[in-house]
């Protein structure tokens, strides 16, 4: 499955991304707010993109690869994982490469996301959250509406220790109202 903007492709992400999404796991800088941590080896990626492609298959979350339209460049990873379908809810998170941070792509991709989330699959409720040190995840959070929540003090376990995190979310009726 395919979403698309004037700019660029969200695909599905498959195992021979290995080498990009490892890439983009090894980078310093987008390690700094990720919980994963950088990966000793490629293999330690594999596992952890063999694990999201059954995901994908169970249709537990939606993994894509964020891709320049002109030119195929792989240029980040976006994700959409569900929630008790009872509830009709879903979290969100992204990963650029930081060659392409500034310059709007993380919330183009995002506004995506939450596109499909709401319309095609009928989310009542989509969820995020962000170090309250990123500032450049916050700015985009906040530009494509999504509204701050919470604040969890000493949740996330990043390279530079325990970290406070911000809670996001935007419901369905705050979609629609943005749409319009």
């Amino acid at each position: 499955m395919k979403l698309e903007t004037r700019r660029l492709r969200l695909r599905l992400v498959q195992l021979s991304d290995l080498g990009d999404v490892h890439r983009l796991h090894s980078i310093k800088e987008v390690d700094q707010y990720n919980t994963l941590g950088i990966p000793t080896n490629q293999l330690v990626t594999e596992v952890i993109l063999e694990e999201w492609i059954r995901s994908i298959h169970l249709r537990q979350e939606y993994i894509y690869v964020i891709e320049l339209k002109e030119d195929s460049s792989f240029i980040g990873l976006i994700a959409l994982c569900l929630g008790n379908a009872k509830y009709k809810i879903a979290t969100v998170w992204y990963k650029l490469d930081p060659t392409f941070w500034g310059q709007g792509y993380a919330t183009e991709a995002l506004k995506l996301v939450l596109f499909f989330g709401f319309e095609d699959i009928d989310l009542h409720r989509i969820e995020a959250g962000c170090a309250v040190d990123n500032v450049g995840s916050i700015r985009v959070l906040e530009k494509v509406g999504m509204i701050k929540e919470g604040h969890k003090r000493e949740v996330l376990p990043l390279a530079t220790g325990w970290s406070d995190n911000y809670e996001y979310a935007m419901l369905q009726k705050d979609w629609e109202q943005l749409k319009n």
